[in-house]
């Protein structure tokens, strides 16, 4: 197990742990703090996006948190602390939100999947998070929402990646009213692909992780890569663009390694394991 850790704090920001099955489990630890997402805690997730995404050995990642929030969104309290800067706190808040764009996009362009497990409340950045994973898993408890609008702050970052996660309407009525919602909302609009009870949820992200980690990894990588790249193509371009994939991953060894297993009725053994 690996951890970063704040400047000057003894608890560790982020925590690691490879399982043998190739699933990656990062654990946000600030649950005094409501995990949330202060300048520090988001370079740390973005450095350890980074360490795995070269990280041949991790298949699939599951995005976890400890307490009984995921994440309560960015730091207000580092915010207002920064409002007393020469500059209003302008630098910091640029520099804050360009390293949060960041790391959503590197959750999304990570080369493996990711698989939130929310067990708690998921507020602003934090359901920002939530919806940028490939998938998620949330407790019966799991509550959502973009308040930003109560206390004059528009979620407009959050916005991006809950336009691409629920139609618009859902995701504009969540930005405009700030409202809670609970886990079977979130999964009958799509934020969520699971609603479990509140001690299934990391058993539950682990054996979807589990599921993928034991697929071709080159497969894995190559349809994630592709889906992203073709989701907001306008159609004609999305289809050549689905079929050069589709072509490309045809002539690769696991492919017909698999279709000669389906043929034969056996279990494929992929060149990547």
């Amino acid at each position: 197990m690996s951890a970063a850790k704040d400047m000057g704090a003894e608890a560790p920001l982020l925590l690691r742990e490879d399982g043998a099955d190739g699933v990656a489990i990062l654990t946000l630890n600030r649950p005094a703090a409501r995990n949330s997402l202060s300048l520090p805690m988001l370079e740390a997730l973005e450095n350890a996006l980074a360490a795995i995404g070269e990280d041949r050995s991790v298949r699939c990642v599951v995005l976890a948190a400890a307490g009984p929030v995921f994440s309560a969104g960015h730091d207000l309290r580092e915010i207002t602390a920064h409002r007393a800067d020469a500059d209003g706190g302008r630098g910091f808040f640029d520099r804050a939100m360009e390293t949060c764009s960041r790391v959503m996009q590197a959750v999304v362009g990570l080369p493996q999947p990711v698989v939130a497990a929310v067990q708690g409340v998921a507020t602003a950045a934090g359901c920002q998070l939530v919806a940028s994973c490939d998938l998620a898993v949330a407790s019966d408890q799991a509550r959502f929402c973009t308040p930003g609008v109560d206390i004059g702050l528009f979620c407009s970052t959050p916005a991006v990646a809950l336009a691409r996660a629920v139609p618009r309407k859902a995701a504009m009525e969540m930005l405009l009213l700030g409202d809670m919602i609970p886990a079977d909302e979130a999964f009958r609009i799509g934020l969520v692909n699971r609603v479990v009870p509140g001690d299934k949820v990391m058993e539950t992200a682990l054996a979807l992780a589990g599921r993928i980690a034991a697929r071709s990894v080159l497969t894995v990588r190559m349809g994630k890569k592709a889906f992203y790249r073709q989701v907001d193509l306008p159609l004609g371009e999305a289809y050549r663009e689905a079929a050069c994939v589709m072509a490309e991953n045809l002539m690769a060894h696991d492919a017909a390694e698999g279709i000669g297993a389906f043929l034969q009725k056996r279990q494929p053994v992929w060149e990547d394991r």
